[in-house]
């Protein structure tokens, strides 16, 4: 485990169309090309965040920043996105800032860089991102974030993420947290997670249950038979071993003061 963390040291986390790549730390990325906007237009924030990053998901955003790149003989593009969205609970900010309530904190829910951006660009993202949530939203005096340490790899083996340890949160001045507690995921057969929201929408035939659906379709489970119930439609995918059980330790849990 010592030599996975080392290599995880090593080497920067990037995307590119739902699959992690990584580049060497030691790289030096050019701020004089790159540029940092807020942004908002949450559509152009959740495009890119769904194609690129590999849990095909947006969280509840609240603030959305972008990182632009022009490379020579290139037009400029957006190259990174960082969104500050809604933690899972209203319980989240109290308990890891003590003193603060759930509306003066956020969660930086989603970081992502694609694959060309070299790898010392991370931290200099990440410090302008939070300046500019500062300016923008100054009622906001805490950022959490969570780092994920467990592989996920798909029903062929193959790794489509490698698990990382937190390090551009502490090269970011992070405070390490704790760790949040520990769970069962239930993966698709693309190695990707099950949301347990999507599926209890599923359950109780909520709201938003005919999209969660189709996401489980589209994932290659069975289709729903004409009379079955939403939970007995769940149960049956269960019962037939669709998603694959994973036991995670719980996230490691970084933080910042405003």
């Amino acid at each position: 485990m010592i030599g996975v963390q080392e290599d995880l040291f090593s080497r920067c986390q990037r995307w590119r169309g739902g699959r992690a790549s990584y580049r060497p730390a030691g790289e030096l990325f050019d701020p004089s090309r790159a540029r940092v906007e807020v942004l908002d237009d949450d559509a152009t924030a959740k495009s890119f965040v769904t194609r690129e990053h590999y849990s095909r998901s947006y969280p509840a955003a609240r603030f959305r920043v972008g990182l632009f790149v022009k490379n020579p003989f290139e037009a400029e593009k957006l190259a990174g996105v960082a969104v500050m969205s809604v933690p899972i609970t209203n319980a989240v900010i109290p308990a890891w800032f003590p003193g603060l309530e759930a509306s003066q904190g956020v969660e930086l829910g989603r970081f992502v860089l694609l694959d060309e951006v070299p790898a010392n660009a991370e931290s200099w993202f990440q410090a302008r991102a939070l300046k500019a949530l500062k300016r923008a939203m100054p009622q906001i005096r805490a950022v959490v974030s969570y780092c994920d340490p467990v592989a996920r790899t798909d029903t062929e083996g193959q790794v489509i993420f490698a698990g990382h340890v937190g390090t551009v949160y502490l090269a970011g001045n992070a405070a390490r947290l704790g760790r949040s507690s520990p769970r069962t995921l239930k993966l698709l057969p693309s190695g990707h997670v099950a949301s347990e929201r999507a599926l209890s929408k599923i359950r109780n035939d909520e709201c938003g249950a005919g999209y969660a659906l189709k996401q489980l379709i589209d994932a290659g489970a069975p289709a729903r038979s004409l009379h079955e119930s939403g939970r007995a439609y769940v149960e049956r995918l269960e019962h037939e071993r669709f998603f694959r059980p994973l036991r995670h330790p719980g996230n490691a849990v970084f933080g910042w003061r405003l």
